[in-house]
This record gives structure tokens, C-alpha cells and sequence, in this order.
């Protein structure tokens, strides 16, 4: 059989449309699950980090789903400590934030003290808005905050979960990074992870849990041992906290916390 020129034509276009809605469509689908996979992984982590959940057990969405019927997340102004009603915490992303001139402010127009911080762990900005997790189940409560800042090789993202009332950590970890494996990746190893819990959060007003150089620990109250042969990656975690607590960061939403909590 013939076909004309414009037959062949007019054939290969619908061809190739009906494949690119297909492409489009399975792409579409795939970044969904894409997204819903990521928010999944965070919700682990945050019950993993707030004592919620075993570090052996995996579980499915709808069993996240009961157990965060206990978390309140929401979004707050960092300066004021004040919730934001307008802002969906599963939508807003803090590090995006950072970058945009009407939602990030410079690290070099923090106080000294926070910016020299920023400095270290390389932050060159913050978000004028930050996320919280306030875990109420009873027995567990706590705040899950998240904490970033970069170590030897990349960025390290994490919550710290911490108990205000009690004035201590109840535990950290990471869900991104790209440490080498063995050095600066031990940062996600439990046995370096289970130092954290029971640490003093604020002493004198400042906080005080932080992470000296391997060997080098004086006060076990406060002071979490270094890893050996990463100690650019370790230190950063403890500045990461010391940044995020501090006043640049959840500061005055602790403060504000501990004013109205009787």
C-alpha cells in the first residue's frame, strides 16, 4: 500500500505526541512519588531522631501516618518565634528560602558570634523562616529541629531532637550528606549518634552541647567526642547545633516556648 507524504507526515506527529504525553505523564507520576517517597523518609527520621522508632524497623506510610497523629509541624518567623498559619510545613523548604533575597537574610549581617559560625560550616545564608516538629505523645514530648551546615565534602542535613523542659538532647541525626565512608560518614554511625542523648542543651544562657576533637573531651555533660580522622565533619555538626539554637536560629522560638510554658 502507498502513502502519501503527508500521510506519513501526519502519522509520525501523532506518533510522536501520543509518546510525549506518555513520557510527560510517567514523569509527572514518577516526581510524585518522588516527592511523597522524600516526605516519607523525613517523617521516619524525625521519629527515629524524637525516640519514636527503632532504627531496625521500616515503616509504611499509613503507619507513619498514626504515629504522626503526635507531631505538630509548623513553620515559624525566626526572629519572633512566632507560628505562621500561612505556611505549609510540608511545602516550605528553609535551604530554597535561604537563597531568595525577600526570604533569606546574609550571614554577614548576623552578630559576631553567629556569624563566625556561619563561617565555619560555611552558611553564607539563613531563612527568615524555619520549621519545627513538636512531638506530644506522652512519655516523649520534645521539639525535632532541623539543622544543616557543611562538613569536609558536602552539606550536612539532620534534625537534632531536643527535650526543653529537661534542658537536654534527646538525640541527632542525619538524613543527607556525602561524607567519606569511614570518616566524616560516621557521623550517621549509632555508636557516634548515642553520645548525643542526655547532653546539657543551655548552660549560662548559651547553648552548651557540642563536640570537641577526638580524645579531647572534659566535661561528658556538655561535650560529645570527636571522630577520629574527621574532625572537620564532626566539629561541624557541633556548630551546626550551636548555630541553630543560638539566637540566628531557634533562639526565640525557645525562648518564647519557655515563657509560656508554666
Amino acid at each position: 500500500m502507498d502513502f502519501s507524504n503527508r500521510y506519513i507526515l501526519g502519522f509520525s506527529l501523532a506518533l510522536c505526541l501520543i509518546c510525549a504525553t506518555a513520557v510527560s505523564a510517567l514523569h509527572e507520576s514518577v516526581v510524585e512519588k518522588q516527592k511523597a517517597n522524600a516526605i516519607l523518609d523525613k517523617q521516619i527520621n524525625i521519629l527515629r531522631v524524637a525516640g519514636l522508632l527503632d532504627s531496625e524497623t521500616t515503616p509504611s506510610q499509613s503507619e507513619v501516618d498514626v504515629m504522626f497523629e503526635d507531631v505538630d509541624a509548623k513553620v515559624i518567623n525566626q526572629a519572633t518565634g512566632d507560628t505562621l498559619h500561612d505556611q505549609n510545613p510540608w511545602q516550605y523548604n528553609a535551604l530554597k528560602a535561604a537563597k531568595a533575597s525577600t526570604s533569606g537574610v546574609d550571614a554577614s549581617e548576623l552578630p559576631s558570634g553567629p556569624r563566625a559560625l556561619a563561617k565555619q560550616i560555611q552558611v553564607k545564608r539563613l531563612p527568615k523562616s524555619l520549621i519545627v516538629y513538636e512531638v506530644q505523645k506522652p512519655g516523649k514530648e520534645c521539639l525535632v529541629l532541623p539543622i544543616w551546615g557543611n562538613g569536609l565534602w558536602s552539606l550536612l542535613q539532620g534534625f537534632v531532637a531536643i527535650d526543653l523542659s529537661g534542658n537536654r538532647v534527646i538525640g541527632i541525626t542525619f538524613f543527607s550528606h556525602k561524607e567519606t565512608a569511614g570518616l566524616g560518614g560516621e557521623i550517621d554511625n549509632p555508636e557516634w549518634k548515642a553520645q548525643w542523648p542526655g547532653k546539657i542543651l543551655f548552660k549560662d544562657g548559651a547553648v552548651a552541647a557540642t563536640v570537641v576533637k577526638k580524645g579531647a573531651v572534659k566535661d561528658p555533660t556538655i561535650q560529645v567526642d570527636g571522630i577520629a580522622g574527621a574532625t572537620i565533619t564532626s566539629l561541624a555538626v557541633g556548630r551546626s547545633v550551636h548555630l541553630w539554637l543560638g539566637e540566628s536560629g531557634y533562639g526565640p522560638f525557645l525562648n518564647k516556648l519557655q515563657e509560656v510554658t508554666p
